[in-house]
């Protein structure tokens, strides 16, 4: 019997210790910020306009305009939670190859960008680009597409309730921050969480069409929220099942991953 008390507090012990540990490193375990900006669209041929923009809390931030041959329309796009904007060259060129083009910014504590990653933080940050695009580049809000892929995407959703964009684009995205948290630590309490990034919460109060793209092979995220977030959206709205895993699916899914997206912003006319 004092054998199984004291094996049953170490389990204890062990379980305490853990349950402390992930709340007092979720922000790092979220947020993976890389700050060497190593190559730029410059290096690889592109026409494009570096932009340094200041958010409503005084934060100074980077962010790369490039343009494609079709201006009808552009892609505000908010990346995943690792790295930086120099990591997504390669999309950025394939979206410009087929006509695409496209805003992409660093968050906060990423790349060039001043500051730390924060919830609220990161909403301010999408803000001020959408507001760069609108003022220093002359879009109307009727010819942008909010673009959110796996951590951008509840940002994306929640700045798509307050303005009027094109269009809202969620690529490997998740439903809430808690979803993800059950996934990964089902015999977590979820009230250790910090953060909400209730994707899902935000779909019932946009007003525009939405385009969901989801792999089954996701290794990150699972299918299943894909599923979720289109069920939650309103009408119009899409679903692309892709191929291949969280950060290959354009590469594995090839030209049908763009042929999607040209799709959907055909749709918008």
């Amino acid at each position: 019997m004092k054998k199984m008390i004291h094996l049953l507090l170490i389990v204890a012990v062990g379980y305490i210790a853990l349950v402390g540990f992930l709340y007092l490193m979720q922000s790092s375990m979220i947020f993976l910020p890389d700050k060497n900006v190593s190559v730029d669209p410059g290096d690889i041929g592109l026409d494009w306009e570096d932009a340094r923009f200041e958010t409503a809390d005084g934060k100074r931030l980077q962010g790369w305009y490039i343009p494609g041959a079709d201006s009808r329309y552009v892609l505000l796009f908010s990346h995943g939670n690792a790295g930086n904007i120099s990591h997504r060259l390669g999309f950025i060129e394939m979206l410009h190859e087929r006509g695409i083009s496209t805003f992409i910014y660093d968050y906060r504590g990423y790349g060039n960008s001043e500051g730390r990653p924060t919830e609220k933080g990161l909403q301010k940050d999408i803000e001020a680009a959408w507001d760069h695009l609108i003022n220093k580049l002359g879009y109307s809000s009727g010819q942008i597409v909010l673009f959110g892929r796996s951590l951008g995407g509840p940002f994306s959703a929640k700045l798509a309730t307050s303005i009027n964009p094109a269009g809202l684009i969620l690529e490997s995205s998740f439903t809430s921050a808690k979803d993800v948290a059950s996934d990964i630590y089902p015999f977590i309490p979820s009230s250790i969480l910090r953060f909400q990034l209730d994707t899902i919460s935000y779909l019932s109060d946009i007003q525009t069409p939405v385009l969901i793209m989801h792999s089954r092979d996701d290794e990150i995220i699972p299918y299943h929220h894909g599923e979720a977030l289109f069920t939650a959206a309103p009408e119009p709205k899409y679903f692309t099942e892709l191929r291949g895993g969280h950060n290959d699916n354009f590469i594995a899914s090839g030209e049908f991953y763009f042929d999607e997206l040209r799709n959907f912003l055909s749709e918008l006319d």
